[in-house]
């Protein structure tokens, strides 16, 4: 009976690990069950067999949990979650295959009605084979209730969990709509479009690196691969006759959804939910695409991951969106990375020469992007990249990510290889084909996931400001936005601005005068 029971009050202590602050050593909730499953003996099977689904759902929720603070650097939240079921099927398919996906999704459902079964046994064990008396369990009842208030040994993490989520719910709703509703309380003027004149004849480049963070240089495991890389871009630009300024930027988000990252740059606002996302793109308020196109630019966005279709692109209101299938790829895909760096940056200088000038555009580089598998080298030959087939001897490099992905250090290695590659590449770039009329922004898209960071590193990325023309660069010096300096290192002790300040910035070093840009608050 006491084995029983431990095993059974085990269980039900497994919520505790998806809440803050200590776990208790008894929950309250073993003891209620007992009492049920004892004192109603007629319904015993149907409760048992409810409680177990109940049980099985929630150990569900708390392994999503622990996903969600490995990869997003946060706690589940199931009025968030609900929309990326989609997404992390999609990154589930294409990292391992259908065949892969699918084994894993029947594996949990095993595990889930395992779990269930373990549940039930105990649960109907301890109620048929303990003749406890109700009036005893009343008391034992009320006795555990007063020691939970009065003691942290003694709790309910399970009906702790649901409130929690209850109170999480609630919470990003009335965020959501004070979000909405600052929106439209904002003038008119700080929600149309300005124009950029200081940018007018500039071809504008905004390039996202994924998960290309400051824990790079912060953290001593990666600094040894990033430190001479960026020292070895310093001196390639320079050769070039470029001039580059770094500083730091605040994303809200980690190790994934990207697009939120992007968006807080583009739009001045702190975007730090889908639903965030979803309502400034369906309120008309401005962006810095419609900034740049007002200003005379051809606004562009180069997406090499998308790959199905993308209906919030049109909102965003670009001339042109470049996604997998436009892009025109032949080369092989590997894993989640459709096409290499290297092969987007190839195809967007010829869209870019093919463009009467000035552009606006956005690209999102995607070969630092888990698995972080293969790691490809650097083609010296641009010319020879043409349509991507040259990549063909490269198809099938490098291990699977399912054995990589066993050992969490060779997982780092290869993303600091991949951050490196990611560079070399962009640097290279820059080196050939920037013009005295071009201003590139280097910067990633957020820090990559707590597995990689640590779970306290800070969440700024890294942004590089490259030019041929100094006057361009300059204003990134002036100190209005702090962590900035010349070169390509950001001051590593002074936290980043958030991301949404990054277009106010713009509209101030080189719009035209108006109306000051106004923000939702975080």
């Amino acid at each position: 009976m006491l084995a029983a029971f431990l095993l059974l009050n085990g269980l039900l202590l497994l919520p505790a690990l998806a809440l803050p602050g200590p776990a208790p050593w008894l929950a309250l909730e073993a003891l209620i069950m007992w009492w049920l499953l004892h004192q109603l003996p007629n319904q015993r099977d149907r409760l048992a067999m409810l409680f177990s689904g109940i049980y099985a759902l929630m150990i569900w929720l708390i392994a999503a949990d622990a996903l969600v603070r490995q990869s997003l650097g946060r706690g589940l939240n199931l009025y968030l979650e609900a929309g990326l079921l989609d997404a992390a099927w999609h990154l589930f398919r294409t990292n391992l295959g259908i065949p892969g996906a699918v084994l894993v999704v029947i594996a949990l459902i095993f595990a889930a009605a395992l779990v269930a079964w373990l549940f039930r046994w105990l649960g109907l064990h301890l109620a048929r084979a303990v003749p406890v008396r109700g009036r005893a369990l009343w008391v034992s009842a009320v006795t555990l209730l007063t020691l939970t208030v009065l003691t942290p040994w003694v709790g309910s993490p399970a009906l702790a969990f649901v409130a929690n989520q209850g109170s999480l719910i609630l919470h990003t709703h009335q965020a959501t709509s004070a979000f909405r509703a600052g929106l439209e309380q904002q003038p008119t003027a700080s929600r149309q479009p300005r124009a950029l004149p200081g940018l007018a004849n500039t071809d504008v480049v905004l390039a996202f690196v994924e998960s290309y963070g400051i824990s790079g240089l912060t953290d001593e495991r990666y600094r040894p691969v990033l430190g001479p890389r960026l020292a070895t871009l310093a001196e390639q630009l320079d050769n070039a006759g470029l001039t580059v300024a770094t500083g730091r930027l605040k994303a809200p988000i980690q190790g994934g959804q990207s697009w939120l990252g992007h968006l807080s740059v583009l739009s001045g606002q702190w975007i730090n939910t889908q639903i965030a996302y979803e309502a400034l793109l369906s309120s008309n308020y401005a962006t810095l695409i419609d900034d740049f196109r007002v200003t005379g630019h051809q606004t562009m966005a180069v997406m090499p991951a998308i790959t199905r279709e993308w209906p919030e692109g049109q909102l965003f209101g670009y001339h042109r969106i470049y996604d997998e299938d436009a892009l025109g790829y032949q080369g092989p895909a590997f894993n989640w990375v459709t096409m290499p760096d290297q092969f987007t940056w190839h195809r967007f200088e010829q869209l870019r020469q093919a463009t009467p000038a000035p552009i606006f555009a956005e690209l999102a580089l995607i070969s630092s992007h888990a698995p972080w598998v293969p790691i490809l080298p650097v083609l010296d030959d641009w010319d020879s990249i043409g349509d991507g087939q040259v990549f063909q001897q490269w198809e099938g490099a490098g291990e699977a990510p399912a054995s990589l992905w066993r050992d969490p250090e060779r997982v780092r290695e290869h993303y600091i290889q991949a951050i490196d590659y990611a560079l070399a590449v962009a640097g290279d770039y820059a080196a050939r084909y920037l013009t005295d009329e071009t201003l590139l922004f280097i910067l990633g898209d957020h820090q990559p996931a707590p597995l990689i960071t640590g779970d306290d590193a800070s969440r700024d990325v890294i942004i590089h400001v490259i030019s041929r023309n100094p006057t361009l660069v300059a204003p990134f010096l002036n100190g209005d936005l702090p962590g900035f300096q010349p070169g390509t290192l950001p001051d590593e002790h002074t936290d980043g601005a958030p991301m949404s300040r990054f277009r106010a910035f713009l509209l101030t070093q080189f719009g035209e005068p108006g109306a000051p840009l106004m923000q939702v608050k975080k």
